[in-house]
């Protein structure tokens, strides 16, 4: 029996941050994606474009940027290896409005010397935002490397930690 291909869509959205790129595999969200993100693949990739199965996490992305909601509830489609997404399970613990460092998230998972690999797999995290990746610093507290671009980690971590607004107007 061949196996069948696993059906893709997607739609752009604005936010506060630019334009966010969502992409459902078999109608579960698999990917947001900034501009010009690095890791960002092919558009080509992303399947056709369909708003219908985003309803839900347009809707919650809204609430997000209104500073009316500080946790998803939504169903991810993660693909990556077991270590990937060991570690994005680990980044969906960071609590709203605060950090942790690469070498605390290995210590979580019981590996104290993978910071580096933390960083790595942190920085393939397909959905941004949502799994907030954005919550992980360096050691020393520096904004390290962030696929979306460190301003824009610099401005999530200002509104998540009750900055003024003026960084992050709302348009939703």
């Amino acid at each position: 029996m061949t196996p069948v291909a696993p059906t893709k869509q997607h739609t752009v959205v604005d936010s506060p941050y630019g334009s966010l790129t969502l992409v459902a595999t078999d109608g579960v969200l698999s990917a947001l994606y900034m501009t010009d993100q690095r890791h960002r693949p092919p558009e080509e990739t992303f399947g056709v474009p369909d708003p219908e199965p985003f309803g839900e996490v347009i809707r919650q992305l809204g609430e997000y940027f209104a500073g009316d909601r500080t946790v998803f509830d939504l169903p991810l489609n993660l693909a990556g290896t077991p270590f990937q997404r060991s570690v994005w399970a680990e980044l969906l613990k960071i609590p709203y409005g605060e950090t942790r460092t690469y070498g605390e998230l290995a210590e979580e998972l019981g590996k104290p010397g993978a910071s580096r690999a933390v960083g790595l797999a942190n920085g393939k995290n397909p959905v941004g935002i949502i799994v907030p990746c954005h919550r992980v610093i360096g050691a020393s507290g520096s904004l390290t490397g962030y696929g979306g671009g460190l301003d824009r980690k610099q401005r999530l971590l200002a509104f998540e930690s009750g900055g003024t607004g003026e960084e992050t107007p709302a348009l939703f």
